[in-house]
């Protein structure tokens, strides 16, 4: 039986200034660690572009506990075409509108909840209930679907994510009770990913990755990078392998005991990313 943590989302971002405004003064997250690195991901984590990169966690707690959004930040790539891959991120935070009409942040109406864009045109819908403090205020990620009963044998049937609710035309799915939830929408056509491609990640025990990859492998599914180990400078490494479901939705697996200890909170974090954002604006004058 596959046991996993939902870890966080990988956004590729093309304005990293923007976009740290909207994540700390809109939905009031924080940084939780900035990383730079020099050249691209062995895991593709930035996308298909092997030159100098930025990563930034930011979110509402620890990554040990709170579901996080992952800001890679591609030097010298002003833009992505965006897909009909992502919906939306949910969020339950009635704070979070208030600072969108504080700051002036654009918010439209749908579906009976407050919605805001990230820089990049990310969706996220607010619940106008007061910001949990004893729980994850992320409450789910929704991802399109090209094929609902497709979907489903991949995440539920292999994977093993529990089935939460469906209807004919979504499936809400997750690990645990007390963790953000995977929901995919049946948009009934082709699944478009574009440039702006983003990436899910689950943590699971080091000793059940190479059963993950015997599942898939038996299911003759797609693999995009084999169990492999990945350094970051001056932390822990940590072993991966990335998958596809049928969409072409790329998911990561990470061992937690590495990623426990790569992932602690670092109080300079918020400092590096100033700097960095600080230093580029210089540049470019």
């Amino acid at each position: 039986m596959i046991s996993g943590r939902a870890l966080h989302f990988v956004f590729k971002v093309a304005d990293r200034a923007l976009t740290s405004k909207f994540y700390r003064e809109v939905l009031g997250m924080k940084v939780l660690r900035h990383e730079e690195f020099t050249e691209g991901c062995e895991a593709a984590c930035n996308g298909p572009y092997d030159t100098r990169w930025s990563k930034t966690m930011v979110g509402y707690g620890p990554e040990d506990t709170h579901f996080a959004i992952e800001l890679t930040y591609n030097y010298g790539i002003s833009s992505y075409e965006r897909g009909n891959d992502f919906i939306g991120i949910t969020i339950q935070s009635k704070e979070a509108i208030q600072r969108a009409q504080q700051v002036g942040w654009p918010i439209k109406e749908e579906g009976g909840l407050h919605v805001v864009e990230a820089p990049g045109g990310y969706k996220y819908y607010l619940i106008s209930e007061s910001q949990p403090t004893n729980e994850d205020p992320v409450k789910k990620v929704t991802l399109a679907s090209s094929n609902l009963a497709n979907t489903i044998e991949y995440w539920n049937g292999i994977l093993q994510l529990k089935i939460y609710e469906q209807t004919d035309t979504s499936v809400l799915l997750g690990f645990a009770d007390n963790q953000a939830k995977l929901e995919f929408r049946d948009i009934g056509e082709p699944i478009n990913r574009a440039e702006a491609y983003g990436r899910i990640a689950f943590s699971c025990p080091f000793d059940q990755q190479p059963i993950i990859d015997e599942k898939i492998r038996a299911a003759n599914k797609k693999i995009l990078t084999p169990l492999l180990v990945l350094d970051t400078p001056g932390k822990a490494s940590v072993r991966v392998i990335i998958l596809a479901d049928p969409d072409g939705h790329e998911i990561c697996f990470v061992e937690d005991e590495g990623y426990r200890k790569l992932s602690q909170p670092d109080v300079n974090g918020e400092e590096l990313l100033d700097k960095s954002i600080a230093r580029e604006i210089a540049k470019k004058k």
